[in-house]
């Protein structure tokens, strides 16, 4: 599943390059409409990046599982002699690759518009740390839940509508923490932030191991 899905993107680039596009737009209005100089960048530049990823994940996730639906591609793979949950995990890793290539273009280009200096202290570093941990719970949530809504007509509003309250808490706390990795603190000092993302990456993923049978099948 995986390979199948990052075969398609290598070959076609539709979904990293749209997503991505659409992220930079965002970090390139935000910078426009909100920068203020120097002394405003720790507050306004956590949230245009995390906000960024958090709509480009979801419109990567949107395309993802509109291959699925076309030509009854998703009916075909459920009669695979497979698990389901293998088909989330296959699903999920595509999501979680998907959006490090979009974080790899977000975050470079809110460093430059905001003048983030990446190398200096724990910022470029605790920015990828922050990735590695927020991202999982990202993808497994929207993988997720994509899975429940691929079958609904106003497909992508339900989903935005659904999985940005579930994507609060991780948010909050990469904004938070990424709030407080631009002001100078340490990333030693950030680990509350850390483990609450990690939770809830561990939540979701566990979730869409044992969930996604009976939402897919429903």
């Amino acid at each position: 599943m995986f390979r199948k899905d990052l075969a398609i993107e290598l070959s076609t680039g539709e979904v990293v390059t749209t997503s991505g596009f659409f992220g930079l737009l965002v970090v390139v209005i935000s910078s426009l409409a909100f920068y203020a100089g120097p002394e405003s960048r720790t507050q306004v530049a956590p949230g245009v990046l995390w906000v960024a990823v958090a709509f480009a994940s979801v419109l990567a996730l949107s395309r993802t599982w509109q291959r699925e639906r076309e030509h009854d591609a998703l009916a075909g793979l459920l009669v695979l002699p497979v698990f389901r949950s293998a088909i989330f995990a296959g699903k999920a890793l595509g999501v979680l690759a998907f959006t490090f290539a979009i974080e790899a273009l977000v975050f470079p280009a809110t460093a430059l518009l905001f003048d983030l200096p990446l190398f200096e202290g724990d910022i470029g570093l605790g920015l990828a740390v922050f990735a590695a941990v927020a991202t999982p719970g990202i993808a497994a949530a929207g993988t997720l839940f994509g899975a429940m809504t691929a079958r609904t007509s106003a497909r992508d509003l339900v989903l935005a509508v659904v999985l940005f309250p579930l994507l609060a808490p991780t948010l909050l706390a990469a904004v938070a923490g990424t709030r407080e990795l631009c002001a100078g603190a340490p990333l030693t000092s950030l680990g509350d932030y850390l483990a609450l993302m990690g939770v809830f990456g561990f939540v979701f993923i566990a979730g869409g191991v044992g969930l996604f049978a009976p939402l897919i099948d429903g």
